[in-house]
C-alpha cells in the first residue's frame, strides 16, 4: 500500500516523466531528420550523381546503337566513344555506390537494387555484340537499354528519401521530370532511327504514342508539383518555340502525316529540349541542395532550442512539483480521512439499515465533511463528498421505496389473478365431473391446461416480490408426480417424455417451487427447441440429493451465453424492471436460492442444452421413510399433484 504523500509526488512526477519523454523524443526526432537529411544528400552524391551520368551515358548509347541498326553508313566512331562513356560511368558508379561512405548511406534494398543494376550493365556487351551484327532491329534495341534504364530509374526512386516534406514534394518533382526526360530519349531513339530508314512499323506506331503520352504526362505532373522558383525556368522552356516545334512533330507523327522531312530536323528539336531539360534539373538539383544544407543548419538551431529550453522547463517543474506537493499533502491526507470514513462507516451502516427495513434519516447520516487547508479545489472537493453522500443516501433510500412499492404491487396483482383461477380450476374440475362429452371433456382439458399456466405466470410475479407462491402441500409428493405436474403446466407438453425416477418425495413445503421451476425451465426448453423433436425429463438420487435433467435437442447456446446464465443461476442478481425478457431466468434463480438448490446449464450431446437442477438432501423424503398416502390424488387431466389450500 502506498501513502497519499506518495501518490500525490508520483501523480506530479508523471507529467515531469512525460515532459522529459516527450522533450527527448521531440529533440530525438530533429536529431533524427537531422541525420537522415545528411544521409539523403550522401545519397544523392555518392549514388544519385553516379547514376545520373549513368543514365546519360546509356541514353547516348541507345539512340546511336538504334540509328547504327537503321543505316548502312559508318557513325564515325561515335558509337565506340560513346561505349567508353558508359563503361566509365558504370565503373564510376560501381566506385561511388560500393565506398564505404556509399555504403553507410544506403539499405539493404538499396543495395540489391545497386546490386541488380550491376548486373543489368553487364550484360551490355551482349546488346551491344547483337547491334555490331546488326541481329536486332531498333525497336529491340531501344527496349534492351530501355531494361536497363528502368532499373536504374527504380533506383533513383528509392534515394528520394528526404525527411522534410516540403523539400521531398521538390525532390519527388524532379525525378518526375527525369523521368520524362528518359521517355523523351526513348522517343528520340526510335524516330531518329526511323527517319533514316523506313516508316514506322505498326508496333512501332503504337510505341511511340504511349512514349509521347507519358512524357508529356510525366513532364506536367513534375513542373505542376515544383515551387515558383524551381518552376519558373521549366515554364520558360515549355513555352520556348523550340518545345512548340517538338510537339507540333510528335503530333504530325501520331497523326500519321508522315515523320520529319530529315534526321536533322528533329534532331536539333531533341538536342535542344533534351539537354535543356537535363540543364534545368542539374541547377534544380543544385539548388535543393542548398536548400538542404539551410534546413540542416536550421535544424542544428532547433537542437539547441529544444534542448535547451526543454531542459530548462524540466527543471522548473521538478522545483514547482515539489514545493506543490509539500502543501497538498496535508490537504490530501484530510480528505483520505473523510473518504474513508464516508466510505466504510457512514454509507455501509445506511445501507444496512435499508436492508432490514429500517427507517433512515437523511439529515443525521449525512452531515457535512469538514476539512482544515485553505485550497479552493480541496473545500470543493469535501462539499462535493457531503453532496454526493447526501445524494446517495436519498437514492438508495428512494430506490429502496420504489423496490418495495413495485414489489407491493405484483404481489397485490398476482395475488388476485391467483384467486381468480384457482375458482376458475375448480370451477374446470366441476364441469368435467358432470359431463361425458368426449368433445365437452377435451375443450375442458384444454382450457384446464390453459389455466394452469395463467396460474404459474401469476405465481411468478409473487415470487419477484419475495413473497412465496401460494400453493401448499400439507405431505411429501413423489419426486414423479412432481415432475409431471410441471410438465402439466408447459404448453408443449404433449412433446415432453419424462422417463422413470427413482422412488423419492419431496417436501410439501417445497412442492409448489419445486413445479414452478422445473415448469419454467421444460417450457424454456420445448420453446428453443424444433417442434419435431422431443423434451426428455430423468432424475435420480445422487449423494448430495436428487437430480433432474431436462434435455432438448435444440440449437443449444454458445459458450459465453451459457456461461452468463449459469452465472445469473449460480448469484441470483437483484431483478430489474428492464430486463423482463429473462423473466423465467429471475423466477428460476430466485426458487433455486430460496431452497438451497443447484441449477446448471451445460451442452447436451445432440447438440442442444440440458439443464441440471440438483435438489438438497434437506428436501427430500426417500422411500423407506414411510410416507403417509396422499388423500388428494393426482389430477387425471393435468397430470400435476393436486395443491392443497394455503392456511
Amino acid at each position: 500500500m502506498r501513502t497519499i504523500r506518495f501518490k500525490l509526488y508520483s501523480l506530479l512526477c508523471l507529467p515531469i516523466a512525460a515532459l522529459s519523454v516527450l522533450w527527448m523524443f521531440i529533440t530525438g526526432h530533429i536529431v533524427g531528420d537531422y541525420f537522415e537529411l545528411r544521409r539523403a544528400v550522401t545519397q544523392f552524391d555518392q549514388v544519385a550523381m553516379p547514376a545520373a551520368n549513368l543514365a546519360s551515358a546509356v541514353m547516348q548509347e541507345r539512340r546511336l546503337s538504334a540509328m547504327l541498326v537503321s543505316s548502312d553508313e559508318s557513325d564515325g566512331g561515335r558509337l565506340s566513344d560513346a561505349r567508353e562513356d558508359t563503361d566509365a560511368a558504370v565503373s564510376l558508379f560501381h566506385q561511388r555506390a560500393t565506398s564505404l561512405e556509399g555504403l553507410s548511406a544506403i539499405g539493404p534494398d538499396i543495395l540489391a537494387d545497386v546490386a541488380e543494376l550491376e548486373r543489368q550493365a553487364q550484360g551490355l556487351g551482349t546488346i551491344r555484340q547483337d547491334v555490331d551484327a546488326r541481329t536486332l532491329d531498333r525497336m529491340r534495341i531501344v527496349q534492351e537499354y530501355t531494361r536497363i534504364q528502368d532499373t536504374l530509374y527504380g533506383l533513383y526512386d528509392r534515394l528520394v528519401t528526404v525527411p522534410e516534406i516540403g523539400l521531398f514534394r521538390q525532390a519527388a518533382g524532379l525525378q518526375t521530370i527525369v523521368r520524362s526526360r528518359e521517355t523523351l530519349s526513348r522517343e528520340d531513339a526510335l524516330l531518329t532511327a526511323a527517319i533514316l530508314r523506313g516508316p514506322l512499323q505498326g508496333h512501332e506506331r503504337r510505341a511511340l504514342a504511349e512514349m509521347v503520352a507519358g512524357r508529356r504526362l510525366l513532364l506536367d505532373r513534375g513542373v505542376a508539383v515544383l515551387d515558383g522558383e524551381l518552376r519558373r525556368p521549366y515554364d520558360t522552356l515549355l513555352d520556348s518555340a523550340d518545345y512548340r516545334n517538338l510537339v507540333a512533330l510528335e503530333n504530325q507523327v501520331l497523326a500519321g502525316d508522315g515523320l520529319p522531312a530529315s534526321a536533322q530536323d528533329w534532331q536539333a528539336l531533341a538536342t535542344s529540349v533534351g539537354p535543356g531539360l537535363d540543364r534545368l534539373t542539374g541547377d534544380s538539383q543544385a539548388l535543393l541542395n542548398d536548400r538542404s544544407d539551410a534546413t540542416a543548419a536550421g535544424m542544428i538551431a532547433q537542437i539547441v532550442a529544444a534542448g535547451g529550453l526543454g531542459l530548462l522547463a524540466i527543471l522548473i517543474a521538478l522545483v514547482l512539483s515539489a514545493r506543490l506537493g509539500r502543501g497538498l499533502a496535508q490537504e490530501l491526507a484530510d480528505l483520505r480521512s473523510a473518504a474513508l470514513e464516508l466510505a466504510d462507516v457512514q454509507l455501509p451502516r445506511v445501507v444496512s439499515k435499508l436492508r432490514d427495513s429500517q427507517a433512515v434519516d437523511v439529515e443525521s447520516e449525512a452531515p457535512p465533511v469538514t476539512i482544515t487547508g485553505t485550497t479552493l479545489e480541496a473545500q470543493d472537493v469535501a462539499q462535493a463528498l457531503t453532496t454526493v453522500r447526501r445524494t446517495a443516501i436519498e437514492a438508495a433510500v428512494g430506490q429502496a421505496d420504489l423496490r418495495t412499492g413495485v414489489s407491493h404491487v405484483f404481489r397485490n396483482l398476482a395475488r388476485r389473478n391467483q384467486s381468480l383461477l384457482h375458482r376458475q380450476l375448480t370451477q374446470l374440475s366441476t364441469m368435467q365431473s358432470k359431463t361425458d362429452a368426449p368433445d365437452t371433456l377435451a375443450d375442458i382439458f384444454s382450457l384446464d391446461h390453459l389455466t394452469t399456466r395463467m396460474r404459474r405466470q401469476a405465481e411468478g410475479l409473487i415470487i419477484l416480490s419475495g413473497a412465496p407462491a401460494g400453493r401448499a402441500w400439507r405431505r411429501p409428493v413423489p419426486v414423479h408426480d412432481v415432475v409431471r405436474g410441471a410438465v402439466a403446466e408447459v404448453e408443449q407438453h404433449a412433446r415432453v417424455t419424462v422417463l422413470p425416477m427413482s422412488d423419492a418425495a419431496i417436501a410439501g413445503t417445497a412442492v409448489a417451487d419445486v413445479i414452478h421451476l422445473l415448469a419454467e425451465l421444460i417450457e424454456n426448453a420445448t420453446v428453443f427447441s424444433p417442434p419435431t423433436t422431443r423434451v426428455q425429463i430423468r432424475g435420480e438420487l445422487v449423494g448430495r440429493g436428487f437430480a433432474v435433467e431436462v434435455e432438448d435437442r435444440g440449437l443449444g447456446l454458445s459458450e459465453e451465453a451459457r456461461e452468463e446464465i449459469n452465472q445469473r443461476l449460480a448469484d441470483p442478481p437483484e431483478f430489474d424492471l428492464a430486463d423482463s425478457d429473462r423473466l423465467g431466468l429471475f423466477v428460476v434463480s430466485r426458487l433455486a436460492a430460496r431452497h438451497h438448490a443447484k441449477v446448471t446449464l451445460r451442452r447436451s450431446p445432440y447438440g442442444g442444452t440440458s439443464a441440471v437442477v440438483l435438489l438438497p438432501t434437506s428436501m427430500i423424503i426417500l422411500p423407506n421413510d414411510n410416507l403417509p398416502p396422499d388423500p388428494h390424488p393426482a389430477h387425471p387431466l393435468a397430470q400435476r399433484p393436486s395443491p392443497e389450500p394455503h392456511p
